[in-house]
């Protein structure tokens, strides 16, 4: 192992570099105390009843679960990140297309992270936010240099204090609303229809969840990274939501930082708020870092650096600008996914050869054929977006895949059988 690959940015993580069932569970909960998915309750929460909000959260993690899931039981079989298992289904040169995508996305993420911290503090301090951008960013990428290692002290330390901060903040929404039954007797302010809330739910955080093999690959086993994946998205996501949403409900405000605030909540807002996009922004950046290293083979720590220079620099602009166009990406993102999903399971059943030994093709061109096709459909079909990417994709990959294949097979038949003919004659 190369001195500049401690995080296995080239290869597979070895059998005796993987992490137990708490480090896993601690870095994906940190994964999935996400701020954004706090406001996205509070979206819900103002336009929802409770048991509405309920039913909504439910379904949109079960999906969730099932595509993260699916997507850690390859990584912890494989040892592979994202962007080395998109070279078996997008081929050597075609797995450009997901890095870049992913790399581009998480640093948008980054740096609208940044600001999201920043905005709501310096107005509530009266602090220059620019300032507090500056070393709030830098920070986070000093941190994200040291991998894995600090990801999981992160988790030790975030979810823990945001777990106890949000709780003690959705109780006293209870508690302003009249209690349990004033919390089930609520009444929206807003309508949303089912499929809209679905969307929230589930886009909210299936991009970030298309990442999840660059970390579920330090699993031990399969059954490890599954079970820990799938608690966090039930778990940690379901939590965020609901942090947001009652405090919605009970404030009619969105978002959980001016929520906290009215509580008195300042201090330990700030706090919890910043541990909260840290943990996060981490991510974001050892994600990234992956990605351009892909494209590049450049060292994945000189990326986080850049990556989070660059975040921290555009933050403002990336706040005000960017999530609109991380919209779209909705759809662009978990076709991805979706392309090494229905690669693994339904056409090289369950069978990669190890990544070592493999030689790719370039560009497999039925990938990125389904992935242009998928996403058209997701942006242009009715429904919920992000299931329509994952769906599609799925079925016009596993199409184009067997149709090419007997394609193959047929001229492989006709060229034997002329050869036959000729050493015949």
């Amino acid at each position: 192992m190369s001195k500049n690959d401690q995080e296995f940015s080239w290869q597979e993580v070895p059998k005796t570099q993987r992490n137990n069932f708490w480090k896993t569970l601690s870095v994906m909960l940190g994964f999935t105390f996400f701020s954004a998915s706090m406001l996205a309750g509070g979206e819900l929460g103002i336009s929802l009843t409770f048991m509405e909000f309920a039913a909504i959260v439910l379904g949109g993690n079960l999906v969730l679960g099932i595509y993260t899931g699916a997507l850690a039981h390859i990584a912890a079989k494989t040892g592979l990140s994202t962007h080395l298992l998109a070279k078996y289904a997008f081929g050597e040169k075609g797995s450009y297309l997901p890095s870049f995508l992913l790399g581009f996305t998480q640093v948008g993420w980054f740096g609208v992270g940044v600001a999201m911290f920043a905005v709501p503090v310096a107005k509530a301090m009266d602090w220059n936010v620019y300032l507090l951008i500056f070393i709030f960013g830098l920070a986070m990428t000093a941190s994200a240099i040291y991998g894995m290692k600090s990801l999981v002290i992160l988790g030790y330390i975030a979810v823990p204090a945001i777990t106890i901060l949000g709780g003690y903040s959705m109780f006293e929404g209870v508690d302003k609303l009249g209690g349990l039954q004033g919390l089930l007797d609520y009444t929206p302010t807003e309508t949303l229809s089912v499929a809209a809330a679905l969307t929230i739910c589930i886009g909210s955080f299936i991009s970030g969840g298309t990442l999840t093999p660059d970390f579920a690959r330090f699993a031990r086993t399969s059954k490890q990274a599954v079970t820990a994946t799938v608690i966090a998205f039930f778990l940690g996501n379901s939590l965020m939501f609901l942090f947001g949403a009652v405090g919605a409900m009970a404030y009619n405000l969105a978002d959980i930082s001016e929520v906290m605030f009215l509580q008195g909540l300042i201090i330990p807002a700030i706090i919890v708020l910043g541990l909260n996009i840290w943990t996060t922004n981490d991510n974001a950046l050892y994600a990234s870092g992956l990605g351009f290293a892909n494209i590049t083979k450049i060292s994945k720590k000189f990326f986080v650096v850049l990556n989070g220079v660059i975040g921290t620099v555009f933050a403002m602009w990336m706040y005000n600008n960017f999530v609109s166009f991380l919209n779209v990406l909705g759809a662009a993102v978990p076709s991805i996914g979706a392309i090494i999903i229905a690669d693994y399971f339904f056409i090289k059943r369950r069978n990669y050869q190890t990544f070592s030994s493999m030689t790719f093709k370039k560009i497999n061109w039925m990938a990125i054929l389904a992935w242009a096709i998928g996403v058209a459909f997701a942006q242009l079909a009715p429904g919920i977006t992000p299931l329509n990417a994952l769906l599609g994709t799925a079925v016009v990959y596993v199409v184009l895949m067997g149709v090419f294949s007997t394609k193959i097979s047929k001229e492989k038949v006709i060229t034997n059988d002329n050869t036959k003919c000729k050493i015949a004659g």
